[in-house]
């Protein structure tokens, strides 16, 4: 064959169109993309809480490379720095023993400030109603009507109780101020939990009540309540 036929061929192939298609840059792209975007090459990717996870490992990975990296010692340094600070939190948990949730109710009487007398709880009344604080007033008010029957024997002393349960367990002993010590025990409530407000007259009506048990006689076992006077 000669090269002239060579040239003949080419000829020919290139008036039958046989003319080699050059594709741009981004239709082959776009074209690719759409081939991947179908869903037969997808059927194993990870879920979205996978790839929620991924990212979440990768970002923790990325915290602790750049704390080695910060760390004097490079990764060494790091975990000296975690070995101490793990000792750290064991020697606190030793000390402190294993938090435990308080005996105390939520709703009770006395805050966890410590024992004070019903003097204290008196005194303290009073300086919160000479502020207009009648709320904080009503309050020790309570205080210290539950204390001083407690100082008087007339109450057991027991941490956890309530105001409510204080006035039942006092009017059993004090019949006749039954009413007023319920009543009390409202007011307290309503001002420590309601989210009410007292006024002066509130806070008045708890101190005269205080000052009315403090000379009562109680009730003593067997001893009906027309006996008493």
């Amino acid at each position: 064959m000669s090269g002239a036929g060579g040239i003949t061929t080419a000829r020919q192939d290139i008036a039958a169109g046989d003319i080699p298609v050059d594709t741009s840059r981004l239709p082959a792209r776009e074209a690719a993309e759409s081939e991947l975007s179908k869903p037969m090459y997808h059927e194993n990717d990870p879920n979205i809480v996978q790839r929620a996870l991924n990212q979440f490992w990768d970002w923790v990975a990325g915290v602790f490379d750049a704390a080695a990296g910060a760390a004097p010692g490079g990764p060494a340094g790091l975990a000296v720095l975690v070995v101490i600070v793990v000792g750290l939190v064991a020697a606190l948990w030793w000390r402190l023993g294993t938090p435990q949730r308080s005996s105390r109710s939520a709703d009770a009487l006395f805050d966890s400030t410590g024992p004070r007398s019903a003097a204290q709880h008196r005194a303290a009344a009073e300086a919160h109603a000479a502020a207009l604080r009648w709320n904080e007033a009503v309050q020790e008010s309570m205080r210290a009507i539950v204390r001083s029957l407690e100082e008087r024997a007339l109450l057991d002393p027991r941490p956890g109780r309530t105001a409510d349960e204080a006035a039942a367990e006092a009017g059993r002993t004090l019949p006749e101020h039954t009413a007023r010590l319920r009543a009390a025990a409202r007011s307290f409530d309503d001002v420590t939990y309601g989210g009410r407000t007292a006024d002066q007259s509130a806070y008045l009506s708890l101190r005269t009540l205080d000052l009315e048990l403090d000379e009562a006689k109680p009730l003593l076992p067997g001893t009906s309540l027309g006996a008493t006077g």
